[in-house]
């Protein structure tokens, strides 16, 4: 498991997997299963072997997609794992799900004697920032299309994995306006 997750931003050295082996536990959890609640702490970074997350939160009662998780990527609620805070985010699973929850106080304390742990640390939480800037410059300054196009190129299974109303909202608009981008992009597909 460590040597996995170790990989996604450069190799780790043994000693560095065998640390990073010591704070990961495995889980599995069903579609629809909550992993973190609204007021719920999220101690965790989750890293998905199998299966689809989605963070959402509430406003005005509505549910808004915030992000999506598949294989090979982690989800976590960035405020709250750096804070120690309750999150206003809540992570789902919309698939059967197989899951390492790496412990975020534990890396933490493990990246002052596991250099390559802070560095592999470092490098996930920069690259992770710069895609949460493109996706607020997407919903700033692209339209509908140009959102819907780069959502199937940054997620390209998720499509076909997620309802339509999960998407619209990750998308901002509304399910009717996803539906007539969708028949767009069908008759005139842009790489």
């Amino acid at each position: 498991m460590a040597r996995e997750i170790g990989a996604l931003h450069g190799p780790l050295t043994p000693s560095d997997r065998e640390a990073l082996a010591g704070i990961l536990t495995y889980g599995r959890v069903a579609a629809g299963e909550t992993i973190v609640a609204d007021g719920q702490v999220c101690r965790h970074m989750v890293y998905v072997r199998q299966g689809l997350l989605r963070q959402y939160y509430y406003k005005n009662g509505i549910d808004v997609t915030e992000h999506f998780t598949t294989e090979g990527q982690i989800a976590y609620c960035i405020e709250s794992v750096f804070s120690g805070r309750p999150s206003q985010l809540v992570m789902e699973a919309l698939e059967p799900c197989e899951l390492i929850f790496i412990h975020y106080a534990g890396l933490v304390a493990l990246g002052r004697t596991h250099h390559g742990l802070a560095e592999w640390r470092r490098q996930f939480f920069e690259g992770n920032l710069i895609l949460h800037q493109r996706k607020a410059d997407s919903w700033r300054f692209e339209s509908a299309d140009e959102r819907y196009a780069r959502f199937l190129r940054e997620f390209p299974t998720v499509a076909s994995r997620a309802e339509v109303q999960h998407i619209a909202s990750y998308l901002l608009i509304n399910p009717a306006t996803l539906s007539r981008v969708r028949s767009r992009h069908r008759r005139n597909p842009k790489p």
